[in-house]
This record gives C-alpha cells, structure tokens and sequence, in this order.
C-alpha cells in the first residue's frame, strides 16, 4: 500500500509517519516547504492554492489527511484545500481518505472547529471512500494552553471545563489502524484514558514544574463554557488510550506522584 499523509511535517505528522514506516507501509509525505528524508519521499504541496496535489496523489492508494491552519488562511486550508484534495484524490483513484478531526467540533463554538466540520462534510459528501477520525486534545496542547494561562503569574482557567488529552503517539497508532481497516463511511472517536477538570490539570502540571502559582479561576461565559464544561471535548468511546497525563508530566518534568 502506497499513503500520502498530508501536513505530515507537525506533530502528529511526525508519530503517523513513524508508525507507517514500522509497520512497513510505502509512505508519500506532503509540506508546504521542501525536505528531504532517506525513508519518506517529501513533496511540495500547498492546499491553499492546490498547487502540487495532482502530483502527490498520483499512485497512490489511500490519503491521510492530517493537513490544518487553525491560525491563518483556515478556511481556505481546511474546507477549501480539503475539497481540492478530494477531487484530485478522486480523478487519480484513491480508495480511501481518513481525516483526523477534533472531538466537539459539532458541539462547541469555536471558529476553528466550525472549519474542521466543514472539512469533515465535505469529504462525507464527495466520491471517495472516506473516514474520519476525532481524536481529543493531545497532551501537548494542554501542556502548551497552561503555560499559556500561567504568563502572568497565576494559572488563569475555568476550573471546571472537562478535558481527556490523549497521547498523539496513540492517535497515530488508530489512524494505521483505520487506514488497514478500511473506509468506514463515518466518524470514530478517540480519546485518552482520563476525564479530568481543568483544575485537576493544572494542579498536577504545578507539581510537576516544582510551581506554586496558584489557580485564579474564570469562568468561561455563554454557550462556549457550558459546553465546555458540560463535556463537549471528551468521549466516552472505546477504546481508549492508556497514556495519562500524569505520565505525560513525568516524561517532561520528571514526575508528579499522582500517576
């Protein structure tokens, strides 16, 4: 089986294109910047334009689509860059597309996840057998958001908005997996091990640092924090990752005895 993986330059890109290369797969990898690799043929493609993508879907059998702007040019990116793909996969006869989406996107307003639909219906609606994946918000991200709130001094959060971070590692390992699969004609959801408050977050991130900033709690207000808080980012799908937070802490800090 030949893959292209799209956006496989960021982070998750770089655990999808570790397990492919495990598990033997003939990997094509698509950026906006050129590069170079002895195990992955790199080529150049910019959704925004489309500029390259007929080239990058040429011959090969099934796309990981893993390509995002959530900070610039999102929807011409995400919603129109996915249809150009979509199309350009479906004149070279790919036989299957998985798309790595967000848990919530249907639920919570954010303008970036209003986007990530978008893509979602368009590749539902086009002519390639298709799947889509919603994974939860990765270790990283949560960690980075924290660090984030905590400039100013205090950790600065809605104390009681749910999370479930998940490991991208074991994102990456469902993605082969549904690749192998085949296409499922639906969305599957996939999150990690915990369910915690963004109190029981912070807390535990502290202790990892060696920190003592306290948490100033803020309410997230209107239908935004009530999604949040009523669980529009977590999942009860099976199964789960089995990497926590507290072991994510421990590899980056050096423990945080809550494990």
């Amino acid at each position: 089986m030949r893959v292209l993986v799209t956006g496989a330059g960021g982070h998750l890109g770089q655990a999808v294109l570790a397990r492919l290369r495990d598990d033997g797969v003939d990997v094509r990898a698509t950026s906006r910047r050129s590069r170079t690799a002895s195990d992955v043929q790199w080529v150049v493609v910019d959704l925004a334009t489309g500029d390259g993508l007929a080239e990058a879907v040429a011959g090969v059998d099934a796309v990981l689509h893993l390509a995002s702007s959530p900070r610039g040019k999102t929807h011409q990116v995400d919603v129109l860059g996915t249809r150009r793909l979509v199309v350009a996969a479906a004149a070279a006869g790919v036989q299957h597309l998985v798309y790595i989406s967000i848990v919530g996107v249907d639920r919570v307003p954010i303008p970036y996840y209003r986007h990530k639909l978008g893509a979602e219906q368009v590749i539902a609606a086009g002519p390639v057998p298709w799947s889509v994946l919603r994974a939860t918000q990765f270790h990283q991200f949560l960690d980075d958001m924290l660090a984030t709130s905590a400039r100013l001094g205090p950790v600065i959060g809605d104390r009681a908005v749910l999370a479930q971070p998940v490991d991208p590692g074991e994102v990456a390992a469902r993605l082969a997996a549904r690749l192998v699969a085949g296409p499922l004609g639906g969305i599957e959801e996939y999150g990690g091990p915990q369910v915690l408050r963004f109190d029981e977050a912070a807390r535990a991130w502290r202790e990892a640092r060696g920190g003592r900033r306290p948490l100033l709690p803020v309410r997230i207000p209107g239908r935004l924090g009530r999604e949040l808080r009523a669980g529009g980012l977590v999942t009860e799908a099976l199964p789960r990752g089995v990497r926590t937070w507290a072991d994510h802490l421990a590899d980056t800090y050096g423990g945080t005895g809550q494990r």
